[in-house]
């Protein structure tokens, strides 16, 4: 059996209930894909797409072998959507730093009026869409799934636009996605959700100073004898 062959079938035993290796490795890959993002560094993107393949393969154990009862359609589909967000992240990110190869990927700023507007209705409307596919699905929990799925899409593509409340968003799916994953038996997803709800408060917190050390000095207007000098 080769490596690959070996993380998909590789268990350990966690409270007595079998775990999947891959479900943690693809953990640890969106941890440092967010410690990464926290820093606005490019690499956050790739690092983050090789976790998302290997938790896809975690969620759909209909096709994939998981000890799991459920399957959880929402998280499957997210990952694959987070795959084509990051992408356009990456070109993002990079492009930025083609601009000014001397700052970050992105600064930090809050989202205006209509862009929070833009954010909330996408909430509404991407979960009020999705509850009735994966309940039709037979996903296990399509309410909760659903939003997830859409809050996970809409913080990733804040993360990418630079927007500090993406945070915000995150700590909204963690809140939910906790307690339905240990309910389904993910418990390494449960627990990295415990982790991610905390490093966002933290990641909040570092963007919100960020964005108020970069914001652009108010300009004093020059008295008549400067502006005749």
């Amino acid at each position: 059996m080769g490596p690959l062959g070996w993380l998909l079938d590789a268990q350990v035993q966690v409270a007595g209930s079998p775990v999947l290796v891959r479900e943690i490795v693809g953990n640890v890959f969106g941890l440092v894909s967010a410690l990464l993002g926290l820093r606005r560094v490019v690499w956050a993107w790739p690092v983050g797409m090789i976790g998302n393949a290997l938790l896809l393969t975690v969620f759909l154990g209909g096709v994939f072998a998981t000890p799991q009862e459920h399957d959880l359609y929402g998280q499957a589909g997210r990952q694959v959507f987070f795959f084509a967000v990051s992408v356009y992240g990456w070109w993002r990110w990079r492009r930025n730093r083609r601009a000014d190869a001397g700052r970050a990927a992105v600064q930090p700023r809050w989202a205006t009026g209509r862009e929070r507007l833009g954010m909330l209705l996408a909430a509404a409307v991407g979960t009020a869409a999705a509850y009735p596919v994966l309940d039709a699905l037979g996903s296990w929990g399509p309410l909760p799934d659903a939003w997830i799925l859409t809050g996970s899409l809409l913080a990733t593509y804040g993360m990418a636009r630079g927007w500090v409340e993406f945070w915000l968003v995150w700590i909204a799916v963690d809140a939910v996605g906790v307690p339905l994953l240990l309910r389904g038996g993910f418990y390494p997803s449960a627990a990295m959700y415990l982790v991610y709800g905390a490093f966002c408060a933290w990641g909040f917190a570092a963007w919100w100073r960020t964005s108020r050390a970069v914001r652009p000095a108010v300009s004093i207007p020059p008295t008549y004898t400067e502006a005749v000098a």
